[in-house]
């Protein structure tokens, strides 16, 4: 069987996002007999290598109307409770596309990628079991970002679970709240993977005391993170450790954070490999948001030992001092970066490693979906 994924974008590696659909679809093509993959043509032209290369995808491109079909739709969604920013992504060609490919010979599960595709794929999910695959649980995730999530976002969520055969959250701790919202969901833990097979750690440490942050700073969480690295936990490293540095990867930073030489803003890179051998730590210094960080498991995949918060941690399965150091508020966080930039620590860096092999690898995942 052939299953299809339902999203909203062109397929291209360029946020966390796109990174667990990319994990979800490469488990989903190894899984069973390769994977469709439905689309709106939107901020890419086309696929990228990265998914272009999973073996077995084949691709269906929509390009959705701007005129009156596409207000229509939006009309609609809104008069059934969809919350504005989800009704406007709502797109009349990929909902009847993905009705269109489901009724193809041999499909398996169509599965719709985060709530917009969700959102248009809910007639499909009263004729045929359809899943959904969440990104966040939406209704605290967008709540403690500072948006607009009352009960509007509530009712509509509440709906999209209890509507589809099945809902796939990232962590233990968003199945909960998708549990309480909607007792009668059918809820399962699909969390987030990357391509450790591909990926090769460091054979030593990095030489240089520097630490690697890497984030879409465009993601409001990511910067808050970053102010709390530059304003509250280097200013203490450097108290101890003069030629502590920090280098940030990806895009997002319209100019430098800092004068400060110590901290170089490399944007975005095509060799993150580089970027994590480079470093004796990767810090992820989230103080809000859901979900799992997918740069916490990559830099575990790395070999590279991990300082994170312990909101960052909350939905992985991970022990501090162990695969992982976790510290709590800015005092902690510096005194354990500074130990970790000055003496490393290789140990938890392997463990880390070993921990992504066995849980957070793209065959694990493949493994479990096809259960």
């Amino acid at each position: 069987m052939r299953d299809l994924l339902v999203t909203t974008h062109t397929p291209i590696l360029r946020s966390g996002q796109t990174m667990r659909t990319y994990g979800l679809a490469r488990a989903l093509a190894g899984a069973g007999d390769g994977l469709g993959l439905l689309y709106v043509r939107f901020e890419g032209e086309r696929p990228d290598e990265a998914f272009s290369s999973i073996p077995g995808i084949e691709f269906h491109e929509v390009r959705s109307s701007r005129g009156a079909r596409r207000l229509a739709t939006y009309a609609l969604a809104r008069a059934g409770g969809v919350p504005v920013g989800f009704a406007r992504g709502i797109s009349p060609e990929l909902r009847a596309a993905a009705a269109r490919l489901a009724r193809s010979p041999g499909r398996g599960r169509v599965i719709a990628d985060g709530p917009i595709a969700a959102a248009a794929l809910m007639a499909l999910a009263r004729s045929r079991p359809t899943v959904y695959n969440a990104h966040n649980f939406e209704s605290g995730f967008r709540a403690e970002l500072g948006e607009a999530a009352g009960g509007e976002l509530r009712r509509f969520e509440r709906r999209l679970l209890g509507r589809f055969e099945e809902s796939w959250m990232v962590s233990e701790a968003d199945l909960a709240a998708a549990a309480e919202l909607c007792p009668r969901a059918r809820l399962r833990y699909v969390p987030n993977v990357v391509d450790v097979a591909a990926i090769t750690a460091p054979a030593a440490p990095a030489r240089e005391p520097n630490a690697v942050f890497v984030a879409s700073f465009a993601y409001p969480p990511n910067r808050k993170g970053l102010e709390f690295l530059l304003d509250e936990v280097y200013p203490r490293v450097w108290e101890q450790l003069p030629q502590a540095r920090l280098t940030l990867v990806g895009g997002g930073l319209p100019e430098p954070p800092t004068d400060d030489p110590r901290v170089h803003a490399a944007g975005f890179v095509d060799d993150l490999a580089e970027a994590y051998a480079g470093a004796r730590c990767a810090v992820v210094p989230l103080l809000q948001g859901g979900g799992t960080p997918l740069k916490f498991v990559e830099a575990m995949a790395h070999g590279v030992p991990v300082l994170a918060t312990p909101r960052a941690a909350a939905g992985l399965a991970v022990s501090d001092g162990i695969d992982c150091l976790l510290a709590e508020g800015a005092q902690e966080f510096a005194a354990k970066l500074t130990a970790v930039l000055r003496d490393g620590a290789p140990q938890i860096g392997a463990r880390g490693r070993a921990t992504a092999e066995q849980r957070d690898a793209i065959e694990a995942l493949s493994s479990l979906l096809s259960r």
